[in-house]
């Protein structure tokens, strides 16, 4: 029987951030280290379809990016990181036997797991800029789209963030006097009392025998 020689493939998307450029490195370093592989990289551009099926189509507008160029532009910036990658290593440290760069138009995460299902890639690589709130909203998650479609393990990487945790304010002094003090019936002291207003506390009643009553206190 004759050994399975297909390459193994890694596929890593680029959109020239930091993140994807982390990516990019991880992927170099993943596909360094298992024989016969090959990075193929693909940067996803935006691209202008004019419309069609109207009476009077309108003159195009050029497109946004010219094919070559983009295409340049990926191949410098391929260049220029596994340049860095090399150069940070031991002459003797193997690097992918290929790296090939791909340019692909419209939805990114679409086109990403289209050539990984294209190439049959054992892995795809993405990047994430760590988006919350309204501008992952807006902007939508790449990363997310090609977890859920891509034909093969994904790894997604983001950069690291060292922020400051928050600083929580140590409880307010004259409010645990005014608990020790009432043994717990006034929660807060009168600065604080008019912020957090007054507890409620609810009473049902038993629905079998209506003489009892079990008070469900509700600390405020």
């Amino acid at each position: 029987m004759r050994p399975n020689t297909r390459p193994q493939i890694v596929v890593v998307g680029v959109d020239y951030s930091e993140s994807s450029e982390l990516a990019l490195v991880q992927a170099l370093e993943l596909a360094s280290s298992v024989p016969n592989a090959e990075l193929h990289a693909v940067h996803v551009a935006s691209s202008f379809q004019p419309s069609i099926g109207l009476e009077h189509v309108p003159e195009p507008m050029p497109p946004v990016t010219v094919p070559r160029e983009t295409q340049n532009e990926l191949e410098q910036h391929l260049d220029r990181v596994l340049y860095d990658f090399t150069s940070r290593r031991d002459a003797a440290s193997p690097i992918p036997e290929r790296v090939v760069g791909h340019v692909r138009y419209d939805s990114p995460a679409e086109q990403i797991t289209e050539l990984a299902r294209d190439l049959e890639a054992h892995l795809v690589i993405v990047g994430t800029h760590g988006r919350r709130g309204l501008t992952r909203m807006l902007l939508g998650s790449v990363a997310e789209g090609v977890v859920r479609m891509a034909p093969c393990p994904v790894l997604v990487v983001r950069p690291r963030e060292i922020s400051a945790a928050p600083r929580i304010e140590p409880a307010c002094e004259h409010c645990v006097r005014t608990r020790v003090a009432t043994g717990g019936r006034r929660l807060w002291c009168k600065q604080h009392s008019e912020r957090h207003g007054p507890r409620h506390t609810y009473h049902q009643r038993d629905r079998v025998g209506g003489d009892g009553g079990m008070p469900l206190i509700f600390h405020g």
